[in-house]
């Protein structure tokens, strides 16, 4: 298994929606890239080389190396807006969310860690276009967990001054987990998870 598709418990073909086969191996092959050597230092060779293919081939899928950046960045943003969607849309009172929510995305950034460095820390490296389109996801993102701490908050479970701030704070605080998550580390995913989890719903206030 290559370091872009990681630890098990994730889908069971990582970048499956990605097709034709070379398409997904070269996209395989740029996130392991710009995870290990970053955006601005890894070339077009140094992709088609990681995927077996020839400098050509890569252009017969991907026009730039920035189009293949944007499609990394997008399939990964969708999934994190989805996560904490279905979190914040599912049953029960607001911490039951808010704790589902946080465990959720932080086992997804540390079950595809590498991918997540690459969605999470490569966003300056985007056209202004593309650019644009992600942080619209990522603002979608942070309204999504601000809308269940305000639920919170006027239910009474939170007790939070600066609901904007919290949002960030919690959202930082898991994706920071791809910066550090190591799966021959003390904890897994799961694990980091739960904590997570219980540190967030101390910081909103819930009395346990």
């Amino acid at each position: 298994m290559s370091t872009a598709e990681e630890t098990p418990g994730g889908e069971d073909m990582p970048w499956g929606e990605v097709t034709p086969e070379a398409a997904r191996r070269l996209l395989v092959a740029a996130v392991e890239a710009f995870a290990e050597r970053g955006y601005h230092a890894t070339t077009t060779r140094d992709i088609a080389g990681r995927a077996g293919m020839s400098p050509a081939a890569l252009y017969i899928h991907y026009k730039t190396k920035e189009e293949l950046l944007h499609r990394i960045s997008r399939i990964g943003h969708d999934r994190a807006l989805e996560i904490l969607q279905a979190a914040a849309d599912g049953e029960g009172l607001p911490a039951e969310r808010l704790a589902d929510a946080v465990r959720s995305f932080v086992r997804w950034h540390a079950e595809r860690h590498t991918t997540a460095r690459v969605v999470q820390y490569e966003l300056d490296a985007l056209g202004p276009e593309h650019r644009t389109e992600i942080v619209a996801l990522r603002r979608e993102s942070e309204a999504t967990v601000r809308r269940i701490i305000n639920e919170g908050v006027a239910s009474g479970e939170f007790d939070v001054t600066d609901v904007a701030g919290t949002t960030v704070a919690v959202l930082s605080l898991c994706i920071d987990v791809s910066r550090w998550f190591n799966t021959q580390g003390r904890h897994t995913a799961d694990e980091v998870g739960a904590l997570y989890a219980d540190l967030v719903l101390r910081m909103v206030g819930v009395q346990k």
